[in-house]
């Protein structure tokens, strides 16, 4: 069963332009923003956002959350929040200004009762809510019907977030405590302004080197490394994945003109390039917790190369090897492979760096009958090898 999550937004940042925590720049969005894919990733299918006033950057970041299917609502007082809460799941509670690693974040998505995220009093957890003598809330909690609305009946303008936990402790909720080393490492925090928010986010671009899906061919054996680097660097000069993205298509399709110009080879080199700036917007969805596109947006860098690879073969051969390359391309994007290992898979990028070779050597027509028998070897291992 899924649950709500509440997320906090109405405190100051500590900035002197006197705007919103939950609004600073987070990982190429606000930072509830994060917090609310945070959850949504966790679990949550209704989220709501105490707010004490309604400011564009919250309107457009609701907006953003909704094109994405997150069903997220702004609310201004108690008397919304009892109407709307629903009665029969629990909520995550998260603090404002809050961020904390997507592991803790699941594991109180999955857990039963009243529970507190917590962190031992250190200097370390100095920032975080005192709660009681040796412990603070690092700015998580799982809260039942029982207990929200119970706090609700009674709260009239306290702070919701902090009275909620309260009460939890005088329950005697149970309590799961934070490493000191993800206090320290930032994969627990507040943060109360904008440079705080770069740290941590640093923190998150380095703690999340792992992908959940694995690319087929080149990309995942030297694209996905680089976009990583190259994905942390642009998450900290706050570049967007979008403009990443149009930079990639723009790039491949300059790089047709070489091509068609007979310089082949550099062609080439500037059509990888466009794929490894593909890949690393892939990358800064990934750390802005956003799924990468599957649409046609994901096929313009891809799809050119493969019309670069046609130009520049100009024979039956090359049509023929830009058609199988991509069924894989498609295959690879919308995780079709089924149990074909990543260098099976003879990717687009794949295909470009055995033509560069083979063109480098003077053996270009031999590298492009190369490529279309390893392709036929690839296609037949997704379709012949048994799935899992």
């Amino acid at each position: 069963m899924g649950f709500a999550a509440i997320l906090s937004a109405s405190r100051a940042s500590a900035d002197s332009s006197g705007g919103l925590r939950a609004c600073l720049h987070f990982a190429g969005q606000t930072l509830v923003e994060y917090q609310a894919r945070q959850a949504a990733r966790a679990g949550a299918d209704r989220i709501f956002i105490m707010v004490s006033v309604i400011t564009p950057a919250l309107s457009q970041a609701v907006d953003r959350l909704s094109a994405d299917g997150i069903a997220v609502a702004l609310v201004r007082d108690m008397v919304s929040m009892v109407r709307d809460a629903p009665r029969d799941v629990d909520a995550l509670l998260m603090a404002d200004g809050a961020i904390v690693s997507q592991a803790h974040v699941d594991s109180l998505g999955a857990a039963e009762g009243d529970t507190l995220l917590v962190a031992d009093d250190s200097r370390a957890s100095a920032p975080l809510e005192r709660i009681d003598a040796g412990q603070r809330w690092a700015g998580l909690a799982r809260i039942t019907p029982g207990l929200l609305f119970g706090t609700l009946d009674m709260i009239g303008d306290w702070d919701l977030a902090l009275t909620l936990v309260r009460s939890a402790v005088q329950k005697g909720a149970r309590r799961v405590t934070v490493p000191e080393a993800d206090l320290l490492e930032g994969r627990a925090a507040l943060v109360e302004s904008q440079q705080q928010a770069d740290l941590v986010a640093q923190a998150v671009a380095s703690a999340g080197t792992v992908r959940a899906d694995t690319r087929g061919g080149i990309e995942q054996y030297l694209f996905v490394p680089l976009a990583r680097s190259a994905g942390s660097m642009l998450m900290r000069l706050q570049v967007p994945a979008l403009q990443v993205r149009i930079g990639a298509m723009a790039l491949a399709a300059i790089a047709l003109v070489p091509i068609e110009l007979a310089w082949v080879l550099t062609g080439f080199c500037l059509l990888l390039l466009a794929l490894l700036l593909a890949e690393s917007a892939d990358r800064l969805d990934e750390l802005a917790l956003r799924r990468p596109p599957q649409g046609w947006t994901a096929f313009v860098p891809p799809g050119l190369a493969l019309v670069g690879i046609v130009l520049a073969g100009g024979t039956t051969t090359a049509v023929d090897l830009a058609l199988l390359s991509g069924v894989l391309m498609v295959a690879d994007r919308w995780r079709r492979s089924g149990a074909a290992a990543p260098w099976m898979m003879l990717t687009p990028a794949s295909v470009l760096i055995l033509l560069l070779i083979a063109g480098a050597l003077g053996l270009l027509g031999e590298g492009y009958r190369v490529a279309m028998l390893a392709t036929i070897a690839s296609v037949a291992a997704v379709i012949l090898r048994p799935r899992a």
